[in-house]
């Protein structure tokens, strides 16, 4: 083919003509020096070698991986992943040494994997999937699928449904403390007005005037939990749509903490606040409801004599930082990681006396994160409560 000529040695041949035409000038037989030319070009051309043909690429029937291209292929994967050569760990991705452990790679499955779900699902040879409850930890959940390459190589893929199953079992608590929330106010208000009915006239006034201040005292706290439950259900629904409104913090805070403490506490607030102006993207509505709960819990287990101060200040972070201390019995320390728990209260019966539905800090914690906030709560015994919440600054 024309493509695969061989190239003309031109160099060559022009220093064989230059060569000659000296020999030529020097006296030499024109006969013999035309000979000497002929055989130096002909040796030239003799000497390149003849290209090699080149042929056109037969698509490829499939795609072939090695041991170092199933590694590559596999490594960054969100999910663990496993490779093996029979039963031996020859590739885990990153995901799968941070879950089980660096250690794995070379190890029998059965060994590193040490779970007797795990290893029954190895010894089918068939692949399969499995649910593997306790694989990396008492409550880890993992879904665990084999998939055979051949017959020598096999994938493991772990699916982590922890959180899922986490998520499920805080709705399942959820629900059951709820409906136990619920019940008490409802057993009461029917157990009395069942009273009041039969009873009917013959019920002295003194009594029917205290079990209708019971009906409307259970009434009052029923009110209070559906709108407790229904403001943590919308602040749960929102929370990862960030507000956006620019509010200044000094009258929003001075109007929902006096809302909060009502007509009857208002002697009782006193407020330190740094000077300046004070603002936030926020969502105004759950910042007063935040504001209003803080102040309400202090001014409930504070001290009745005593004063809950509420301020607000800069931090050099670009942070607003609001406080309401009271000066109450405090709260003992194994409580405090738990106490923006739903329904989580430290003294279950001074809380109902009180009017508490159990849900007041888990507003505030879910308002906060909201707004990419924090929220700490520090307590010593004997001496009160502080909850600090700290804010980005707008702009």
């Amino acid at each position: 083919m024309m493509d695969q000529q061989r190239t003309i040695p031109a160099v060559g041949i022009a220093l064989a003509v230059a060569t000659c035409i000296l020999m030529v000038m020097a006296g030499s037989n024109i006969w013999t020096v035309a000979g000497a030319m002929l055989v130096w070009i002909a040796s030239l051309w003799i000497a390149i070698p003849r290209p090699s043909p080149i042929s056109k690429a037969e698509p490829a029937e499939g795609v072939q991986l090695t041991h170092t291209g199933m590694r590559d292929l596999i490594e960054h994967s969100g999910l663990p992943m496993l490779m093996l050569d029979g039963n031996r760990i020859i590739v885990a991705n990153a995901a799968a040494r941070e879950a089980i452990g660096a250690h794995i790679v070379g190890q029998d499955a059965r060994v590193a994997l040490r779970h007797p779900t795990a290893v029954e699902l190895l010894d089918r040879g068939t692949g399969g999937t499995e649910i593997v409850q306790g694989l990396t930890g008492p409550r880890s959940i993992w879904h665990m699928t084999i998939q055979p390459i051949d017959g020598r190589y096999s994938l493991i893929e772990l699916i982590n449904r922890t959180s899922e199953a986490d998520v499920s079992r805080a709705h399942t608590d959820f629900v059951a403390n709820a409906s136990h929330e619920l019940r008490t106010p409802l057993a009461s208000i029917i157990g009395y007005m069942e009273t009041l009915i039969e009873e009917g006239d013959r019920i002295d006034m003194t009594r029917a005037n205290r079990f209708h201040a019971i009906v409307l005292r259970e009434a009052r706290r029923l009110q209070s939990l559906v709108d407790d439950l229904m403001s943590l259900s919308r602040v749960e629904a929102e929370k990862h749509e960030r507000p956006r409104e620019r509010i200044e913090l000094v009258p929003l805070i001075h109007q929902s903490a006096r809302d909060g403490a009502g007509p009857d506490r208002q002697d009782r607030l006193e407020f330190a606040d740094a000077p300046g102006s004070f603002a936030v993207l926020g969502d105004r509505r759950q910042l007063e409801q935040l504001v209003r709960n803080l102040v309400d819990n202090a001014l409930k287990y504070g001290a009745a004599d005593t004063a809950v101060t509420v301020s607000i200040a800069p931090t050099l972070r670009d942070q607003i930082v609001l406080t309401v201390q009271d000066r109450g019995d405090g709260i003992a320390a194994e409580h405090l990681p738990h106490l923006t728990r739903r329904f989580y209260r430290t003294d279950p019966g001074r809380s109902r006396a009180a009017g508490g539905t159990g849900l007041g800090l888990a507003i505030v914690k879910h308002i906060v994160e909201r707004h990419r906030g924090r929220l700490d709560i520090e307590s010593v015994q004997g001496e009160g409560t502080t909850v600090t919440v700290r804010l980005p600054a707008a702009g």
